[in-house]
């Protein structure tokens, strides 16, 4: 049973090796950001950032409202 286990999974293990040794090479090379931001585009950033949060908590206030204070 161990050498068919080793016979099956020696090839997938080569396979997806060799693919998630790809993904790491290029996760090291963007690791730090090569474009330089503006002051004014980190603000705007930020906003929009704040802005999905309010709306994330929208949406639970919400669910909250209909579901667990309409029982």
């Amino acid at each position: 049973m161990k050498s068919f286990w080793n016979a099956t999974m020696r090839p997938l293990r080569e396979f997806f090796g060799r693919r998630f040794s790809r993904i790491r090479e290029i996760n090291r090379k963007y690791k730090t950001p090569h474009v330089e931001m503006t002051p004014a585009v980190k603000f705007a950033l930020l906003v929009l950032r704040l802005y999905l949060l309010l709306l994330v908590g929208l949406l639970f206030f919400k669910f909250f409202a209909d579901v667990v204070l309409k029982k």
